[in-house]
């Protein structure tokens, strides 16, 4: 379940790694040459890095080169790990009990003249994640009417004192079988939502596109995480690839910790 909700939460981030992934063309900068880290750090989760190199913008594949037969340590403050890679460009280490809540994780590696490094701390676990209403039915014709698209159908909540970083991920198990209306547009399926520090949301008929049997994760992340997603809908161009946020020290990308919750909503 918890590999299942990592590659789901690596799906929505992808379209951002990309973009950090590719260079501008001729820019006569040395920062061409650095790599692109990927890193989601999620306990339960074998430890698992991947490497490449940046590409151009007119590459058309999904990402640069695999960076192979590096040396990668994270340590967690008082145990240092090396990681093993397989496949190729992928590190990792599969002691599951060596990511745990409150410890900070460093991850170091040399390429070419470059020392890499980045730095995340594993956050608690969410707790008290919630729904009013399990199931929502919605007719035909509250669905046509756009009076009532954003009048609130349900209401998620959790514990959250301190005002902490939360990110609802949604994934559809029906996929775009069943479009809600045409508000949906050509909207995905499977979506992230950020919470913005509070302890619920208001679901309404505008958040979904189609109906179907979702299942809903809460996510506590850290702030590189949210500007990370927060970069994903301001509209990144090659104009202004030099501001996609990264927590790389000489590299792009992401190393970031998380931890989360699960809980399945119906739209019928």
């Amino acid at each position: 379940m918890k590999r299942k909700l990592l590659n789901r939460i690596l799906l929505l981030c992808f379209a951002v790694i990309i973009i950090s992934a590719c260079k501008k063309e001729s820019t006569g900068s040395s920062s061409v040459y650095l790599p692109v880290v990927e890193g989601y750090l999620m306990p339960g989760q074998a430890l698992s890095i991947k490497l490449y190199q940046q590409k151009s913008l007119t590459d058309t594949a999904k990402y640069g080169a695999a960076i192979s037969g590096m040396q990668v340590y994270v340590s967690d403050g008082s145990t240092k790990v090396q990681l093993s890679e397989s496949p190729k460009g992928t590190y990792t280490y599969s002691d599951q009990g060596f990511l745990a809540e409150g410890k900070t994780y460093t991850l170091q590696f040399n390429y070419l003249t470059y020392a890499v490094s980045a730095k995340t701390v594993m956050p608690g676990k969410p707790t008290n994640f919630a729904t009013q209403y399990g199931s929502v039915t919605l007719s035909s014709t509250t669905t046509t009417d756009p009076n009532t698209s954003n009048t609130t159908i349900d209401k998620l909540t959790w514990d959250n004192p301190d005002s902490l970083n939360h990110v609802l991920v949604f994934y559809n198990k029906n996929g775009a079988d069943f479009p809600l209306s045409s508000f949906g547009g050509n909207r995905p399926a499977n979506f992230e939502l950020n919470t913005n520090r509070a302890s619920y949301y208001n679901l309404t008929q505008a958040t979904f596109p189609y109906y179907g049997h979702y299942t809903v994760t809460l996510l506590r992340v850290n702030q590189e995480f949210i500007d990370l997603i927060k970069s994903n809908t301001s509209n990144s161009t090659s104009q202004n690839l030099t501001n996609i946020p990264t927590n790389v020290v000489n590299g792009y990308g992401i190393f970031t910790a998380m931890q989360s919750d699960t809980l399945s909503f119906n739209l019928l």
